[in-house]
């Protein structure tokens, strides 16, 4: 179940992903539904998308409550639920809605300020609240660029861009499977944890970050063990098109990776 959070109420730097989850679905009308490398047409698969939800102009802790109950909704219904952001302070609606996963974050930034302009909920504060529920060992980050001294003190386990340049996309799945094991994972993508030569259209861009296909390939991987997944952080009115094309997508390998894997273990 696809739904869209467009909420920015608490950025920090530059707004516009409100915008998010419209950008991405114009930019999707793009593609062809046939996903080559996997030799399945999306048009095939039981997808549905809700719309957006009706957040844009509610307090932080409102915005998030209602993001949980619907998506306590989806989990409750056997549903995968596909959020689209913006900024990343919708995450936790929808990640704590499940119980014992496993957190991955990929993000330039930790966003693990027990509060930032005393918010709880500001975007800032996004990995914090969803640790709080599943605690920092099941939490984890990729792609880390920057933090704040408080929050690199805090922080469970934390792979930083420079680490997986030196060591291979390949080292840092396994160093993911650690944390996973044979549970379940939710992810939850901020499109900064992607290099802005890549994703240029976001609040507040960081080099030295991410290929696309590295993304890709954590996806294909972990599809069979993925409950749940958002992307977060697009601001169209940032973007020269770029940041939602992909945004679209890594969406599309999300459902295309997730159906076949499922269609996998059914026939063996």
């Amino acid at each position: 179940m696809i739904f869209g959070a467009p909420f920015d109420s608490t950025c920090t730097f530059r707004k516009g992903t409100r915008y998010g989850p419209s950008g991405i679905r114009e930019a999707s009308h793009n593609f062809e539904s046939f996903m080559l490398e996997y030799e399945l047409d999306l048009l095939d698969i039981d997808i549905c998308d809700y719309g957006d939800l009706d957040v844009t102009h509610l307090s932080p802790s409102e915005m998030v409550e209602r993001i949980n109950g619907f998506s306590k909704r989806l989990v409750a219904d056997g549903k995968f639920p596909l959020l689209l952001g913006g900024e990343h302070s919708v995450s936790p609606g929808c990640a704590v809605a499940f119980d014992d996963v496993t957190v991955l974050g990929i993000d330039a930034h930790a966003d693990f300020y027990d509060d930032f302009d005393d918010d709880r909920n500001n975007h800032a504060c996004a990995m914090r609240r969803i640790a709080d529920k599943f605690g920092k060992d099941r939490v984890m980050w990729i792609g880390i660029r920057q933090m704040g001294r408080a929050e690199y003190e805090a922080a469970p386990k934390v792979i930083n861009s420079f680490k997986i340049f030196e060591n291979g996309i390949d080292w840092t799945i396994s160093e993911i499977e650690k944390m996973v094991g044979n549970g379940r994972l939710y992810i939850s993508l901020d499109i900064d944890g992607i290099d802005p030569a890549y994703a240029p259209g976001t609040g507040t861009p960081v080099p030295f970050g991410l290929r696309p296909i590295d993304v890709k390939r954590i996806i294909d991987h972990f599809a069979s063990r993925l409950v749940g997944f958002d992307i977060v952080e697009v601001s169209p009115p940032l973007d020269n098109g770029v940041t939602a094309v992909l945004a679209a997508n890594i969406l599309m390998e999300v459902i295309a990776a997730v159906h076949l894997r499922a269609s996998e273990e059914k026939k063996g």
